[in-house]
């Protein structure tokens, strides 16, 4: 028709990192309601990357945690080598036939996420894979928790590491700080580390039971060894760790501050209500923050009145006027 409105041209490449970049903004809105409202106060340009990093993340971590339910131990091993394998060689071409790889790859392209993140981040997945007999594959003794080292280094791969990776997206491939390595990259490590020890505690129940995890306790004595004693170290060690990260995110971009600051609110208060709740409870059920709660720290971030404190946290940061 001699009417039609014309579609706009774009060469393959293009369409094809579009549907690519469709594909990790899909895996992000599926699995985690809190980032994706988080992510939806970035720029397009800076969401795309942190959807990127998610979907390469989240990608990993189903496959270790069962999403290939006929998968032996073996296999599932072998599909995160491969998996490590066509990320990286993604980012080192600019392309890839799996989607969230692709999408990751150009990410990682544009804003100098390397080996130096993601070789950590899959190391601590292949520790999450389980053997024939259903315990932790980095646990020596079946029967232990992850010593204070091992889950160290777990934390240092699943969670530091990927906060190094927010970083570098939120810059865009734009230099970061000449101080960012003493204080915004140590910053987006400690709030790393914070945020999936919040996991930690609000899904023990399953971790324990479901996947035989010894993060905090014995695999699958979640609901008899997870003491109010222990509950509270590992509140209290979250607590410091998001207000040791706190002022690093005045040294980010403006532009996603807001964002963060969404992101830093829902985990706070996640914290605090574990916080209020008696631990044979949290060892059986998953504590969530009501949606309505989730809407208003978010609406509070993007009017650069964020809140920064709750109750049980130290006070160690003053926000600067933005």
């Amino acid at each position: 028709m001699a009417h039609m409105l014309a579609i706009p041209h774009r060469s393959p490449a293009d369409h094809y990192t579009q549907t690519a970049r469709s594909a990790a903004r899909r895996v992000l809105r599926s699995y985690s309601t809190s980032f994706a409202l988080a992510s939806s106060a970035l720029p397009r340009r800076i969401r795309t990357h942190i959807e990127a990093v998610y979907a390469m993340v989240r990608v990993a971590d189903e496959l270790v945690d069962g999403a290939w339910a006929t998968g032996s131990p073996e296999a599932v091993r072998q599909e995160l080598d491969r998996f490590e394998a066509v990320i990286a060689r993604s980012a080192a071409d600019g392309f890839s036939t799996d989607l969230v790889a692709h999408a990751f790859g150009v990410t990682a392209r544009k804003t100098g996420i390397g080996p130096r993140q993601w070789e950590p981040f899959f190391a601590s997945m292949r520790t999450d894979i389980l053997d024939p007999a259903h315990t932790v594959a980095s646990t020596p003794d079946a029967s232990a928790p992850l010593t204070p080292a091992a889950l160290s280094r777990y934390v240092h791969g699943s969670a530091e590491v990927v906060g190094e990776m927010c970083v570098l997206a939120f810059f865009d491939g734009a230099p970061l700080p000449s101080d960012a390595e003493d204080s915004l990259l140590p910053g987006a490590r400690t709030l790393g580390s914070a945020f999936q020890k919040v996991n930690f505690l609000r899904d023990i129940a399953h971790d324990s039971a479901r996947l035989r995890r010894g993060y905090l306790v014995a695999p699958g004595r979640a609901a008899t060894d997870f003491t109010e004693e222990e509950k509270n170290r590992l509140v209290a060690e979250v607590f410091a760790e998001l207000a040791d990260a706190a002022p690093a995110v005045d040294a980010l971009p403006r532009s996603v501050r807001p964002a963060v600051w969404t992101a830093f609110g829902v985990f706070a208060d996640l914290t605090h209500r574990i916080a209020e709740t008696p631990a044979h409870r949290v060892a059986q059920d998953r504590i969530r923050v009501p949606d309505p709660v989730k809407l208003s720290l978010a609406a509070r971030a993007a009017a650069g009145r964020p809140r920064t404190s709750w109750p049980g946290m130290p006070v160690r940061y003053s926000r600067r006027s933005a």
